[in-house]
């Protein structure tokens, strides 16, 4: 079981806003309409095995296993109090999801695990250096053609969403500067993924949301 170290960073950057996540997500982020976006991008056959990245309260997660039930799907976070919501979450709408703790940087499965791998709102918070061993581990864990999808602040569409990201910057700090200079799919380039694109993107309160999209071609 791997532990925080000092780069960790719970949702909100605060253990005490963690009860405000879904909130917040909810509220700011037009969450239902990236997410439908991301989920409906990843063309989820029956039988595949799904990972959802820093699950967070399993938002996603359920909405994977809802749409696919025929999927095995498996929710990862670094955040014990976080998971206990999630998988309260799931038992409450009879999902039959596996949830994980772990780090996404030493992911505790073994490779080509996955067909397809989800993350959320969650690169921001890594480290330039986690956030390519992060991408490392995903295409190590994914099987030879499977798919990376990625929802994540970037590049400000305009002068105002440049404006409302300095919200996510003050409350997250350093690790946000390469997302919101656009530098995540060239990350995602240097770690081995392939077919690396751009899909849609979402103006929000806080910022520009970009999905991206990648493939383990072999």
């Amino acid at each position: 079981m791997q532990t925080k170290d000092e780069h960790y960073v719970p949702a909100l950057s605060y253990d005490w806003l963690t009860f405000l996540y879904d909130p917040v997500v909810r509220l700011t982020t037009r969450e239902a309409a990236f997410k439908a976006a991301l989920l409906a991008q990843a063309q989820i056959q029956p039988g595949q095995s799904v990972l959802d990245l820093a699950c967070g309260t399993a938002t996603l997660t359920i909405a994977i296993k809802q749409a696919h039930p025929l999927a095995t799907v498996i929710g990862l976070d670094g955040d014990p109090a976080i998971l206990r919501q999630a998988r309260g979450k799931a038992q409450r709408v009879n999902a039959a999801i596996q949830f994980d703790e772990g780090m996404s940087y030493e992911l505790p499965y073994a490779d080509a695990s996955f067909d397809v791998v989800f993350s959320s709102l969650f690169f921001h918070h890594l480290t330039r250096e986690n956030k390519l061993r992060t991408f490392a581990e995903v295409r190590r864990v994914l099987k030879p053609g499977g798919q990376f999808h990625i929802a994540d602040w970037g590049a400000p569409h305009n002068a105002l969403m440049k404006m409302a990201s300095q919200g996510i910057v003050w409350l997250d700090g350093a690790t946000t500067r390469d997302n919101f200079a656009g530098r995540l799919p060239e990350f995602i380039r240097q770690s081995g993924f392939e077919s690396v694109e751009e899909t849609k993107n979402f103006n929000s309160l806080f910022g520009t949301i970009r999905l991206h999209k990648a493939h383990r071609l072999c």
